[in-house]
């Protein structure tokens, strides 16, 4: 049997299509036939019909039909189903047959034509031997024919012709070769497709028909096979609901078949050829569960069904198949939009198929190990006449037999030994790398990561049996990494033999050295004495000599690598292995630590390296030398032992680079640092310990940075974690988990012994230049030189403060703009032992708030360390956080002449301006003057002068001043008139008299100025007496373009009487004034309300007498007489006034009075 036998078919894996011939078309040689075929095959998209087109001559012989069978009664069939049927019925009997003849309706020789035609069909007719296919032609013809109806020559010579071919109405068809070719192509396919699916509908309806001539007694097979064609027919009638329907019958007819070993392959043959139906038609129906159920009880039904004893083999490959035809039925769905999850892809159907042809590569090399001297049978027993067996799963020395008994027991003993003998040709890992290889790309995309690695080990070792060491190699040491990350010791331990014999077969020195050192160590879960052999395998290999073949290699196979071996010992080559360990678990492990995380320069970096052994014996290394981010340093930490290649694993304890297993042995290391890295880390960038020597073969362990390999992380997790007690060792001996790595230093500057004190008064007030006596001191024991001091604010604050903060060594000059905000690298000299000086600094704050100052003194030193005289530089920073505050708070106002507060001003009326300064300093402020700078829109009343010159401020006392102004009418100005600013210049109290003088500029608020009509102001005097005339004059000024008629009245007092008009009406010209004068005679003492004056513009009626009240005052203080008055009457003073008792002016006497 040859190795593709498990093969399903091609015809029964394709989809099913109705197959129709077209004839009469010459596609080389004429071009419109040429241009017919292309329309047909080309671009045939999904919302085509499905048809299956063939070009094939007139006369083709198609497969004969067999002589109808009106009786079933003595036939006993010989098989289930014949291997070529489901192939004539795809590709050789046509449904329909179509003859292409090219006619007009107008041909000048229509009769000869018409003859010509006919005869064509009665070939095909001929040719089909009473079959039931359908017989349809097409005329080709140049021109577009008329519409149905209209062409009545047309329409005659379709009916002669149809009587001349035999052909009904529907299975004439005319095509014109025009530009929408395409279109009638398409047409004339959905007419073919309708006479293929009456042809099938035919066939089944004839193979229903011979149902009721079969009995279930001899004629079992039979109603296997025309279930099965029923289905199969209805797939190519495209209806497969019903084909699901009957292929389901016939998978549960084939397992109601008795079943014996003569006839169990065909059984299990056809079984599988329906279920793969089935499941196919339940995937393109979107109903994979229905699939996978129908599989699974494939599966459970015929897994038990194994045949022949001696052919065991052949039902593991039955079943590998059965699952790789399912993982790709569910890997095409998929493709084709089904969406499957971790639990349930394809994946897991390959990996299975996998399972069952290991199965078969173990049982075929069980059963078909036969001795050399047996030969293959001659002549072949698998061979046929027809090249091809008759049934589908039969025997080919006994096709047709379907008797239980053997009849030639000999010939089947001969033809099962042609099958064993075949199949031990067969090279089963290649199948099973495929299947593995199907599986773990399916697994791969559904990120199941352990499913992967575990079937990429599978395939390694299929590789490996397969001799293709190279791609075993290459997957075994993918795998590796992930089950050292998740800590699978004992699958590592089996992943790194077969690893190591790989290496060994292909002499492969590098990966033989590192697997060997992965298996010496504590991930390897190999016996002592294993791993004893590995380890003198490995010294063996350092000396320059040959290993031990590994256990369990194939005999030819190591006799190659040994010759491979003697080639590499004596070719000259490269002697020197560099391994780095940081992705393996070598059986040497090596921490570094660092004593301290930081080193002064001027004290010697001392660190320790800790090394462990794991393999059996104890064993010797040769150099161990350390590798530093500065290079410079590596000179310094570096130990060497001479040896021989044969003293590796001489138990040397006096030797310093002698390991013992289990025992930690640690070494120091001291160097000093430079003084051009400090403020630098050192970093420990690489450990390499040598094992061997130069005169053999030696091995460069490499550990990157501080060291820790594959398992180092994952065991330090563990150890923290656990609550195990550790016991006690001596003093001289540490646990090894208890070791952490630090494989970085820092190199600090050396302590300085020098004082830095800061002397200043704070809070800082906004723009004063403020003090800070910086006082540096030295301790030393011996002279300093090149002092420097670098102040100012510290790096790293606000970008707004930068801007904001200015420093300056001399506190003589405001600072500007130009001023840094640090001041770095002044010079200040050299200082004896015990000397000190002072350094002023002045710094100016433009904002307020909190600022952090630093003051950074650096300077040299001599010192000498481990006998080497170094220049160390040293340096002390202090730093100090200042408040930055206001010095004073500023309030301006407007009031008007009578101190009442002005929301407005109006134009050309006085007004006055006052300013409170509060001191918010902490310390005594000196006003040294102030300034009202006033803006062009304003002017002052009076002249401008400080009035606050050399007041001295007191925390929370205040200054004030008043400034009389007028704005002139400027019109409508939104947002109000500019008045000016006010510059105030101060100092502290305190400071000297070189400091200089602060000046605050104070934007003052913008006023609203408004025109009114009429200005009123009142002279009087400040204050009156009683009983004595009280002359008031009131001025009415017309501010307005226009003559102002004018309404006065004065409403009386009870505290006054008074002389006047006390009702007018009169004129006020543009730009004039009126003066109105009365005189108010005071009658009562203290402060009293004058007479009311109210006044009504009649052009303008918004004018009240509560606007005009502001500028005209409303009461007066009355002094009393200092003698008493006599009586008098006040008829005396105005007549035209109201009487006023003479109780009124004076108090009632008492009885006995003078």
């Amino acid at each position: 049997m040859s190795p593709t036998q498990w093969d399903f078919p091609v015809e029964l894996c394709c989809r099913p299509m109705a197959f129709v011939t077209l004839t009469g078309l010459d596609v080389v040689y004429n071009a419109v036939h040429r241009a017919v075929w292309d329309a047909f095959c080309a671009n045939r998209r999904a919302d085509r019909v499905p048809i299956s087109f063939k070009v094939l001559p007139g006369d083709h012989e198609y497969p004969k039909c067999r002589p109808k069978r009106t009786s079933y009664e003595w036939y006993i069939p010989k098989g289930i189903l014949k291997t070529g049927w489901m192939n004539k019925h795809l590709n050789l009997v046509p449904a329909l047959v179509v003859v292409f003849y090219e006619l007009d309706w107008d041909e000048p020789q229509w009769k000869e034509k018409q003859s010509e035609c006919a005869t064509r069909v009665e070939i095909v007719r001929q040719s089909l031997q009473g079959r039931n296919t359908k017989v349809a032609v097409v005329l080709i013809q140049k021109k577009t024919p008329l519409p149905p109806g209209e062409d009545v020559i047309a329409s005659e010579r379709a009916a002669a012709l149809c009587n001349a071919c035999e052909l009904s109405g529907k299975s004439l068809f005319v095509l014109p070769h025009t530009d929408h070719l395409v279109g009638y192509i398409i047409r004339l396919e959905n007419a073919f497709y309708e006479h293929a699916q009456t042809y099938y509908y035919t066939e089944i309806r004839r193979v229903k028909s011979h149902k009721e001539f079969l009995n279930k007694t001899t004629h079992q097979l039979l109603f296997v096979r025309h279930q099965f064609k029923i289905a199969f027919f209805s797939e190519l009638k495209q209806d497969t609901q019903n084909a699901l329907k009957n292929y389901r019958t016939a998978y549960n007819l084939v397992h109601e078949l008795r079943a014996h070993e003569t006839n169990i392959l065909e059984i299990k043959t056809m079984a599988g050829f329906t279920n793969y139906k089935i499941c196919r038609l339940c995937f393109q129906h979107n109903t994979p569960l229905d699939a996978i159920a129908q599989f699974r009880k494939h599966i459970d039904l015929c897994k038990k069904k194994i045949g022949s004893a001696e052919l065991a083999f052949e039902h593991a490959a039955w079943m590998s198949k059965q699952f790789q035809a399912f993982g790709d039925l569910f890997d095409e769905a998929i493709k084709l939009g089904l969406t499957a999850i971790q639990t349930q892809n394809p994946g897991f159907y390959y990996q299975q198929a996998a399972y069952y042809a290991q199965e078969r590569k173990q049982l075929a090399k069980t059963l078909c190990n036969h001795e050399a001297s047996v030969t293959y049978p001659n002549p072949d027993p698998l061979e046929t006449q027809a090249g091809v067996l008759d049934f589908y799963g039969q025997r080919s020395w006994r096709q047709g037999i379907l008797s239980f008994d053997l009849s030639d027991p000999e010939k089947e003993k001969v033809g099962i030994l042609a099958i064993q003998l075949k199949e031990r040709s067969v090279v089963h890992s290649e199948v099973i790398i495929t299947l593995l290889s199907n599986a773990v790309a399916q697994f791969k995309k559904y990120k199941c990561p352990r499913m992967k690695s575990h079937l990429m080990v599978q395939m390694g070792e299929e590789y490996y049996y397969a001799k293709d060491y190279t791609k075993a190699l290459k997957l075994l040491d993918y795998v590796m990494c992930d089950y050292r990350s998740e800590g699978w010791w004992t699958l590592l331990t089996s992943i790194l033999t077969t690893a190591l014999k790989c290496s060994y077969l292909m002499a492969q020195l590098k990966d033989y050295i590192t697997y060997s050192l992965e298996l010496l160590g504590r991930a390897s879960t190999l016996k002592d004495d294993q791993k004893s052999r590995i380890e003198k395998n490995l010294i063996n290999v350092l000396m320059n000599e040959s290993p031990d073949p590994e256990p369990d290699c194939d005999i030819l196979a190591v006799k190659t690598a040994q010759k491979l071996w003697a080639d590499r010992i004596s070719l000259a080559g490269s002697n020197v292995f560099t391994i780095g360990v940081q992705d393996f678990v070598p059986f040497v492990q090596c921490k570094a630590k660092f004593h301290a995380p930081s080193f002064h320069v001027d004290v010697p970096v001392q660190f320790d390296v800790y090394l462990k052994a794991d393999c059996p014996h104890p064993i010797r290394f040769s150099k161990l030398c350390i590798s530093f981010n500065n290079q410079e340093y590596n000179q310094f930490c570096v130990i060497e032992e001479s040896s021989r290649a044969n003293d590796v694993l001489e138990n040397l304890t006096q030797s310093k680079m002698c390991l013992v297993p289990g025992k930690t042995r640690k070494f120091l290391f001291k160097f000093v640092a430079k003084t051009e890295d400090v403020g630098k880390k050192i970093e420990i960038t690489s450990m390499d310990l040598v094992l061997g020597s130069e005169a053999g073969r030696c091995v460069v362990l490499n550990w990157q940075g501080g060291g820790g390999d594959a398992a180092s992380a994952q065991e330090a997790l563990q150890a923290s974690r656990s609550f195990k007690r550790r016991p006690r060792l001596p003093d001289s001996e540490v646990h090894w988990d208890s070791i952490v790595i630090q494989a970085s230093t820092m190199i600090i500057s050396r302590v300085p012994n020098i004082s830095v004190h800061l002397r200043h008064d704070p809070p800082a007030l906004t723009n004063e230049m403020y003090c800070l006596v910086v006082t540096v001191q030295s301790h030393e024991k011996t002279p300093i030189r090149d002092v420097k001091l670098t102040a100012g604010l510290k790096p790293g604050q606000d970008a707004n403060l930068t801007q904001k903060t200015h420093v300056t060594l001399h506190g003589t000059e405001l600072c500007d703009e130009s001023y840094p905000a640090l001041l770095t690298d002044i010079p200040v000299g050299d200082l004896q032992p015990g000397e000190q000086l002072e350094k002023t600094l002045h710094f100016r704050c433009g904002t307020v708030g909190s600022r952090m100052f630093l003051v950074y003194v650096s300077y040299m030193i001599n010192t000498t360390i481990e006998g080497k005289e170094i220049v160390c530089k040293c340096h002390k920073d202090e730093t100090v956080t200042i408040e930055t505050v206001f010095p004073f708070d500023v309030a301006v106002k407007f009031v008007s002449t009578k101190f009442e507060p002005l929301e407005r001003v109006y134009a050309d009326i006085p007004f006055l301006l006052m300013t409170d300064l509060l001191s918010a300093s902490p310390w005594a402020l000196t006003i040294v003057s102030s300034e009202l700078q006033l803006a062009p829109s304003m002017t002052a009343v009076d002249q401008l002068e400080s009035q606050v010159d050399r007041v001295v401020l007191q925390t929370g006392e205040s200054a004030s001043e008043c400034f009389c102004l007028r704005c002139p009418s400027v019109g409508n100005v939104e947002g109000g008139v500019a008045t000016g600013h006010y510059i105030i210049s101060w100092k502290r109290t305190s400071a000297m008299d070189s400091v200089p003088v602060i000046s605050t500029v104070i934007t003052l608020p913008h006023v609203i100025v408004e025109n009114i009509p009429l200005h009123v102001n009142a002279d009087l005097p400040s204050f009156g007496r009683v009983r004595e005339s009280l002359p008031v004059r009131y001025h009415l000024q017309n501010k307005t373009d226009l003559v102002q008629d004018v309404e006065i009245s004065v409403e009386p007092s009870d505290a006054f009487m008074f002389s006047g008009l006390k009702q007018i009406r009169l004129r006020i010209l543009p730009g004039t004034e009126q003066e109105m004068l009365y005189n108010f005679y005071p009658l009562m003492a203290g402060y009293q309300q004058l007479p009311s004056l109210n006044i009504n513009l009649l052009r303008f009626p918004n004018f009240t007498n509560q606007l005009l009240r502001r500028f005209i005052p409303t009461s007066i203080f009355v002094k009393g007489h200092s003698v008493l008055t006599r009586h008098f009457s006040p008829r005396s003073i105005c007549s035209s006034h109201r009487r006023v008792h003479d109780a009124s002016l004076f108090p009632k006497q008492e009885k006995g009075s003078p």
